[in-house]
């Protein structure tokens, strides 16, 4: 609104209305009563600035003024044009005795000139002193602010044509200045121009970043140096209000969030308070005549100091906003960019407050702010209080999000300004197929960066308790319609931290129950132990054999439709464990065509991946092998599908894990059964069971008897060591931690059980499970891949080493009978001979080197497994020393597979490397 619709009518002046017919009459001013217009203006008399030489002073008279001393009336109209209203008011710019002038009729109101786009209109240089002066007021565009003020800034003082220009300071005496000054002030304290009071050249009214920054003001010369000082002090207070209030109308837009609105409302009750005051020192001014420049001083002092502190408190908010200044501690926030894209799916758009990139001081920085402005003013009560007051206002809406956050677990934030954020594009639908658990991890976090001072110590807290409250809400275990009662609504509530500490422990409570007795966890983990670990597995020795013949196929040609038709018929056997497991519907068959050395080395090399991180190339890239020659045995692997909430303990990634240990335990299950099938052949083939005439073939024998023996011990000791020493010791302390009670022996109390707690208990048991299974070493997976290897090519290669036997034993190859077989077992063997062998004719040569050939055969599977063996065990005892003891007994017993070769005993970690 203009300047001339906020004056008050001073002593020397009277106001005036123009009716329908043209006349004038009085009107009285607002702080004045029911006093007469006569009355007020003999309250304050001026004298005359023309009589040089006479003192002024300021008293009540009784007489009436004549005509010279009425003084002359200026005219000025501003035209508002709202729902066809013209609004005409008469103002007084100066105290000067002339003849009174008629007041001019106001004139018809013409719609064409109703708005102008020109904020500041200017006079032109030709107008005449008689013309009035006719500035227009615009209306502004809409803002988001709801009370912001939608009229256009009055025009400068400077821009009046000089006809209302009033008189030289130089020109009036002292008391008169003195008189002009207070009047100027009382309107420069409430944001507009004086008649010798202005803003500076540099101020512009229009500009956004100017009003923030507070108006600067220039008195004009003349003026006396004895109020010269103490009206510049005084404008300080003037140039804090004008920013105060150009703050609350920017801050309370939408986008600065619900902290900033009530904070803005509470600085607007301190704004009225003052505009308050400021019209009882008008009162003062206009009935008191020793009210003085020095008067007004002291009367101001106080509220100085208070719109001082509002006003540093608002210029650093401003700066974090970056609305003044760059600040440089103001970083990009892209944390809300899957927000912004689901809001923008939504129908929203990107306001000034969305826009990824652009921080915004709201919520937690806010009070942050405030709090850490209150620890530095702590020895001053007044600005104490102050703060104290605007913290609690402020912190009203925050604590509303807070409440609801730690007893609803949900968050109503729609400027982004809680503690905790929230992914909306993440939920719990996608959980089957997310392998990075985004909806415990990361549907939720925090803003480490607007936290509150009060919340830093318990923010953890806070954020565990909501979580915990909105699983158990969308499980329907919360009731988000009742309405939250009896809580703390301001930081300086003494149950605040109880507040916090005691949802935590209900949130905590009510998921633990919900888990370990709804869902049955316990009872979950047992199950996985069964299908995973191959506990009490009678049931999948059973599904091996039926499967079979599937499983030998090539990964691409397996059925695994009918591997888990079989899976199923297993599973239902009666007088299994399986068939009272009420969760046997969850399991799964499926194929991985990675083989496991591979998969595992992929992840042992990959470093803070979800940190955003690069992906670390593997030293030596893994070979393909395996998985182009991979079967079904190699490939199969379980899957196992938990409804939420048991997917956030049993997630994905765990999952994985139980598939990794799994194919390792199946991998030496398989092996094991493959060598024992060789031990079967070689104790109930023919050309293996009977004893040869020739020394040469029954020591190559023994040999390849003493190697699948020593191969056969390696694996069995490194599948009781993974099961019986690994897994089992560690799921026992995973079921002791998992069912403890909160009430210890002997009258101790344990530590209460979290659910996070759980989640990372059951994260480390199979993470210790794999890393004493040797399966999250990079070296120690090698030296394992090439021993097992070589235990598979030699189990299976068992038939051709029969086929070749048959070719280098003279006994079986001739037509007699040998003397350690019966004839029975003769007769089938000569059956069968022909179709193995065919047309071989032997020969005594041919038998000394198909002999000799298959002594180099046997001796390079003995060299491999030797030397990979003690490549192991050197390494194992490395490791031992330096990471994990449990590694001492594995090396124990395998080393017993590796006496009596050239390879026994310990070496130098230089041969070790070399070797590896």
């Amino acid at each position: 609104m203009s300047a001339s619709n906020a004056r008050v009518s001073s002593h020397t002046e009277r106001r005036t209305t123009t009716n329908e017919n043209g006349s004038s009459r009085p009107r009285a001013t607002s702080g004045q009563g029911n006093r007469s217009d006569r009355e007020r203006q003999e309250s304050r008399r001026a004298g005359s600035p023309q009589e040089a030489g006479t003192t002024h002073r300021r008293h009540t008279s009784t007489t009436q003024r004549n005509g010279k001393n009425v003084e002359e009336r200026r005219t000025e109209r501003v035209q508002v044009t709202t729902r066809e209203t013209l609004t005409s008011r008469a103002r007084s710019p100066e105290r000067r005795p002339t003849a009174p002038m008629q007041q001019e009729r106001t004139k018809p109101f013409e719609p064409s000139k109703t708005y102008s786009a020109d904020t500041r209109p200017k006079s032109s240089k030709s107008e005449t002193p008689q013309a009035p002066w006719k500035p227009e007021a615009t209306l502004e565009p809409h803002t988001t602010a709801p009370l912001a003020s939608r009229i256009s800034v009055p025009p400068l003082a400077a821009d009046a044509p000089q006809a209302l220009q009033p008189k030289p300071l130089n020109e009036l005496c002292l008391e008169v200045q003195e008189a002009a000054i207070l009047e100027d002030l009382l309107f420069v304290f409430m944001g507009y121009e004086g008649q010798y009071i202005r803003f500076a050249k540099t101020y512009n009214p229009s500009v956004e970043k100017d009003r923030l920054a507070g108006p600067s003001f220039r008195i004009l010369p003349g003026l006396d140096p004895s109020l010269q000082d103490l009206t510049t002090a005084m404008l300080k207070l003037a140039t804090h209000y004008g920013a105060i209030e150009a703050f609350v109308e920017v801050q309370s837009r939408a986008e600065f969030g619900a902290v900033n609105h009530a904070l803005c409302a509470a600085i607007r009750k301190l704004l009225q308070d003052y505009l308050i005051l400021i019209a009882q020192l008008e009162t003062q001014f206009l009935t008191n005549p020793s009210f003085t420049l020095h008067v007004l001083n002291l009367h101001t002092l106080p509220t100085s100091h208070m719109m001082f502190q509002v006003y540093s408190l608002a210029h650093e908010i401003l700066k974090r906003n970056s609305l003044l200044e760059e600040d440089e501690d103001s970083d990009g926030d892209f944390d809300d960019i899957e927000n912004i894209l689901e809001s923008l799916r939504e129908g929203g758009d990107l306001g000034p407050g969305n826009i990824p990139g652009k921080k915004i001081c709201k919520g937690g920085s806010v009070l942050g702010l405030i709090t850490n402005r209150l620890e530095t003013m702590s020895g001053d009560p007044a600005a104490r209080s102050l703060l104290t007051s605007l913290l609690r206002d402020a912190s009203r809406p925050y604590m509303m999000m807070l409440n609801e956050w730690l007893h609803h677990g949900s968050i109503k934030d729609p400027h982004a300004e809680f503690l905790v954020k929230e992914q909306k594009s993440i939920r719990r639908e996608r959980l089957e197929e997310d392998y990075t658990d985004e909806y415990w991890e990361r549907r939720y976090t925090l803003r480490d960066n607007d936290v509150p001072p009060q919340l830093e110590g318990v923010k953890d807290k806070v954020l565990l308790a909501g979580k915990y409250l909105n699983v158990v809400r969308e499980c329907g275990g919360v009731d988000v319609s009742k309405a939250v009662k009896d809580v703390p609504r301001s930081f300086d509530d003494n149950r605040f931290l109880e507040n916090v500490n005691s949802a935590y422990a209900h949130a905590n409570e009510s998921l633990l129950k919900l888990l370990l007795t709804t869902h049955a966890l316990p009872a979950r983990l047992r199950s996985l132990k069964h299908y995973f670990f191959l506990d009490r597995s009678d049931f999948f020795s059973y599904f091996l054999e039926l499967g079979t013949s599937e499983l030998r196929k090539p990964v691409k040609s397996v059925n695994t439709s009918k591997l888990q038709s079989l899976l199923d018929l297993v599973l239902r056997q009666p007088g299994s464990v399986a068939a009272q497991d009420p969760f046997k519907e969850d399991i799964k068959v499926e194929m991985n065509e990675i083989s496991l050395t591979n998969s595992l080395t992929r992840v042992v090399n990959i470093s803070g991946i979800e940190q955003g991180e690069s992906l670390q190339a593997p030293s030596t890239a893994p070979s393909n092998e395996s998985d182009k020659n991979a079967v079904g045995f190699t490939s199969l692997q379980l899957d196992y599908s938990v409804p939420f909430p048991v997917s956030l303990v049993i997630s994905r990634k765990t999952v994985w894990r139980y598939q990794a240990l799994f194919r390792y335990l199946l991998s030496l299950r398989y092996l094991e059964q493959q060598l024992v099938s060789c031990w079967q052949t070689h104790n109930r083939a023919a050309n293996w069971s009977h004893k040869s005439t020739s020394n040469g073939i029954e020591m190559w024998k023994r040999r390849v008897f003493t190697l699948r023996a020593r191969m056969l011990v390696f694996v069995q000791q490194l599948l009781y060591f993974c099961t019986a020493e690994v897994i089992e010791p560690n799921w026992q302390s995973l079921m002791s931690r998992l069912n403890a009670k909160e009430d210890g022996k002997d009258g101790a109390t344990a530590t209460v059980r979290t659910v996070d707690e759980v989640m990372q208990d059951h994260v480390d048991f199979l993470d210790t499970c794999l890393k004493e299974c040797m399966l999250t070493n990079s070296r120690l997976l090698r030296i394992h891949s090439k021993l097992m290897q070589t235990c598979t090519m030699f189990a299976t290669y068992t038939g051709w080493l029969s086929r070749e036997l048959e070719r280098a034993d003279l006994d079986l190859a001739g037509p007699n009978r040998p003397g350690s077989m019966n004839q029975q077992h003769w007769a089938k063997y000569q059956a069968d001979r022909s179709q193995r062998l065919g047309d071989f004719v032997p020969s005594a040569d041919a038998s000394a080197r198909e002999l000799e050939k298959m002594s180099d055969i046997i001796a390079k599977y003995e060299y491999n497994f030797s030397r990979h063996l003690q490549i192991l065990l050197d390494a194992l005892n490395h490791y031992a020393a330096t990471e994990t003891v449990v590694l001492l007994g594995l090396c124990a017993r395998l080393s017993t597979a590796n006496q009596g070769t050239q390879y026994s005993g310990l070496q130098t970690d230089a041969d070790l490397g070399a070797q590896t």
